[in-house]
């Protein structure tokens, strides 16, 4: 398993989880690589952190963490039960879909754990960008499929696009 940052501005570290992910073990990420990322990409102070509602992510102790930092940053709180539109999982498939191009292929874990890295470090800036502003078309096609009127689009559609300008100073974390 992997655990990575990246915000509007650039991709932050990718770490290799070689045991599951815990509240502890998640409070040492946020501790000795969040933290330190953040003040780097966006030393001028506006910084918002983002993240999706995994059980380690929650817990008391990394909650507590955020709590004690929130002077340096603020916390952007993925709502409970929101239909899962994070852009991790283009993320994930965009590593994937280049991992599965290298020639030759990575054979054993190292290798596939340098590859990763390899290719964490390619992305552009502008990939991780495209993905946030893609967010408003992803959840009005959602609220269609479920039926949502035009009105809810619309105003669905305007809060993303306030949000996409909050999220230009905010970090991401798978």
């Amino acid at each position: 398993m992997v655990w990575g940052v990246g915000s509007w501005r650039d991709m932050g570290p990718l770490l290799c989880l070689e045991t599951p992910l815990t509240g502890d073990r998640y409070l040492s990420i946020l501790s000795d690589h969040l933290h330190s990322f953040m003040s780097i990409v966006h030393f001028e102070g506006f910084r918002r952190f983002q993240q999706d509602n995994a059980t380690p992510y929650e817990s008391r102790v990394a909650t507590k963490w955020l709590q004690e930092y929130s002077s340096d940053f603020r916390h952007f709180h993925w709502p409970p039960k929101f239909p899962d539109m994070s852009i991790n999982e283009d993320i994930r498939d965009a590593l994937l879909h280049a991992i599965e191009k290298r020639s030759p292929p990575p054979r054993t874990p190292v290798d596939l754990l340098t590859a990763l890295k390899d290719e964490w470090c390619e992305f552009p800036p502008r990939y991780l960008q495209t993905l946030v502003e893609s967010m408003p078309h992803r959840f009005a096609s959602l609220l269609r499929a479920r039926g949502g009127g035009r009105h809810d689009i619309k105003n669905l559609y305007q809060f993303f696009l306030a949000l996409q300008c909050m999220l230009k100073n905010t970090i991401v974390s798978k």
